[in-house]
């Protein structure tokens, strides 16, 4: 398969044809367009201020005026869905985002130079490694206050070693490839080298472990919140959402924390099929 294909958006004949076989694709592809359209028009979409309170009554169930019922203050959980999703999308996109294009370029370094580079780099993401993301968030967290901008640094940071890794094997192995060696006889230069042929070689296995990235840093963007360490209330974050109606749970209204949960658990889930289906028509393309 051609990358340039691939990323200039020209999907090859077969994963077209394996996309219209694969309703769970077509599936997946629906909910995460839904979930863009409630991260970047949510707030206008929201039929009540997510913050007004008691726009209905107290832990309601879901009505007609109410699709998802009320909080405990009578405010709008509908609402609240969809102006926290901008938070709860665009948080762990850009995790992923920085942790990729960081951990490529260390991986594509390391693998280019060899040596002591490689060797330096690697010890230092050993040691990252080392480190849960969530815990070196918490510690974000405790030095820089409550909040996102501390966990979003703290887990990029973390998720670096993932990408280091399968984006150095993989460099490896295609620079040991004879087309390397032929282009540097020819007198191609380095960067030439790396941006033309290298980075377009490794793009289908940095988008397709990107795409399962986005899963767990959504994961651990909301656990962040739940503990009450990342957005804070009244702010209508899925994870601040979950857990102020962790309470209600006992009462029988399950409203507030069920509805967010749902949405955290589909959009993980369906970004993760994404994810699965990329990586086997990169490899379908490259056999």
């Amino acid at each position: 398969m051609s990358v340039a294909q691939l990323a200039g958006g020209r999907v090859p004949s077969f994963a077209r044809r394996a996309a219209v076989r694969d309703p769970l694709l077509i599936t997946a592809i629906v909910v995460l367009g839904i979930v863009v359209l409630m991260a970047f028009f949510g707030p206008l979409l929201a039929p009540y201020d997510p913050n007004q309170l008691y726009v209905g009554p107290v832990s309601g169930a879901p009505s007609v005026d109410h699709w998802m019922g009320t909080d405990d203050l009578g405010r709008d959980v509908f609402s609240r869905v969809l102006a926290g999703a901008a938070a709860s999308v665009f948080a762990p996109f850009a995790v992923v985002i920085f942790s990729a294009v960081l951990g490529s370029a260390l991986a594509i370094c390391a693998a280019w130079f060899g040596g002591a580079t490689d060797a330096v780099t690697a010890r230092i993401i050993d040691v990252i490694f080392a480190i849960p993301g969530l815990v070196l968030a918490v510690l974000a967290v405790a030095m820089f206050g409550k909040g996102l901008l501390a966990p979003i640094v703290a887990l990029s940071i973390a998720y670096i070693p993932i990408i280091f890794r399968l984006v150095r094997s993989a460099a490896r192995r295609e620079l040991a490839k004879p087309y390397t060696a032929a282009l540097r006889i020819q007198g191609v230069g380095s960067l030439a080298i790396c941006f033309r042929h290298l980075v377009p070689a490794l793009l289908p296995a940095i988008v397709a472990q990107a795409t399962v990235g986005f899963g767990y840093a959504m994961l651990d963007l909301a656990a962040i919140s739940f503990l009450g360490l990342g957005a804070q209330p009244p702010a209508s974050d899925w994870g601040v959402m979950i857990a102020a109606g962790q309470p209600a749970l006992l009462t029988g209204a399950p409203e507030q924390s069920m509805f967010p949960a749902l949405l955290v658990v589909v959009t993980v889930l369906a970004v993760n099929i994404l994810g699965a289906r990329v990586t086997a028509w990169a490899e379908g393309g490259d056999r």
